[in-house]
C-alpha cells in the first residue's frame, strides 16, 4: 500500500478531548481494583466487653475491634472497587483513527515491506532496528512472526504487538510506530477487531 493510500485511510483530524477521553478510560478499565482492608465489622474478635464498664481507672471500651485499639478494625477502610468504563465503539474506533492520522501527519508512522528477523535472538532484532534508524517505537506485525516477537520483547522502549495489541495507550507511549506491510490491509478493520475482542 502507497503513501497516498496511508493518506486515505488515516485522514481525520485529531480530536484532542475524544482522544483523551477514550484513553483515560482505557486505562481505568485495566484497574485491577483489589486493594481491600478491613473495617470494625470485618476484624475477628470483639463479641465481648473487654473490661468492666467502671472501676479499672482505664478509659470506657465495648470491643477490641475498636480502630483506635492495636487490633482493631481500619477506621475509613478501603474496599474492592469496579473501575469499569463502557467506551462506545465509534468513539473508539474513530479515536485510533485520530492517533494514526496524526502520527501520520507528524511522520512518525513507518511503513515497512515484510518485517523479519533471522532468528529469535535480541541482537537480530538490533541489526534489523538499526537498518530502520528509529528507536522508542511500537512494532505492529503478523502474530505468525513469532521472531519478531521473542527477538524484540528484551529491548528497552520497544514493544512487538499483534494488530489486537494496538490500543490508544500503547500508541502514544512510543515516538514511532511501524507497521508491517503484511497487517496494513487489516488496519482498516483494525478497531473492529479489538471491540470484538474486548467485549465478545
Amino acid at each position: 500500500m502507497a503513501k497516498t493510500d496511508l493518506n486515505k485511510l488515516f485522514n481525520r483530524d485529531f480530536n484532542e478531548a475524544l482522544v483523551h477521553q477514550v484513553t483515560v478510560d482505557y486505562m481505568t478499565n485495566h484497574r485491577s481494583g483489589t486493594k481491600a482492608q478491613k473495617n470494625r465489622s470485618a476484624v475477628s474478635g470483639g463479641g465481648a466487653k473487654p473490661r468492666p464498664q467502671k472501676g479499672s481507672g482505664r478509659a470506657r471500651a465495648g470491643t477490641t475491634r475498636s480502630p483506635i485499639w492495636r487490633t482493631g478494625g481500619v477506621t475509613f477502610a478501603a474496599q474492592n472497587k469496579n473501575y469499569d468504563k463502557k467506551i462506545n465503539k465509534k468513539m473508539y474506533k474513530a479515536a485510533l483513527n485520530c492517533i494514526f492520522s496524526e502520527l501520520l501527519r507528524k511522520k512518525k508512522l513507518h511503513y515497512v515491506e515484510d518485517f523479519n528477523v533471522e532468528s529469535s535472538k535480541t541482537k537480530s532484532f538490533i541489526k534489523e532496528l538499526s537498518k530502520l534508524k528509529i528507536d522508542n517505537s511500537l512494532f505492529i506485525v503478523n502474530d505468525e512472526k513469532i521472531n519478531v516477537f521473542l527477538a524484540g520483547r528484551n529491548l528497552k522502549n520497544i514493544e512487538v504487538v499483534s494488530p489486537l495489541g494496538v490500543n490508544p495507550y500503547n500508541l502514544m507511549k512510543y515516538n514511532n510506530v511501524v507497521i508491517d506491510s503484511q497487517i496494513l490491509d487489516k488496519l482498516q478493520v483494525l478497531a473492529s477487531w479489538i471491540m470484538k475482542e474486548l467485549w465478545r
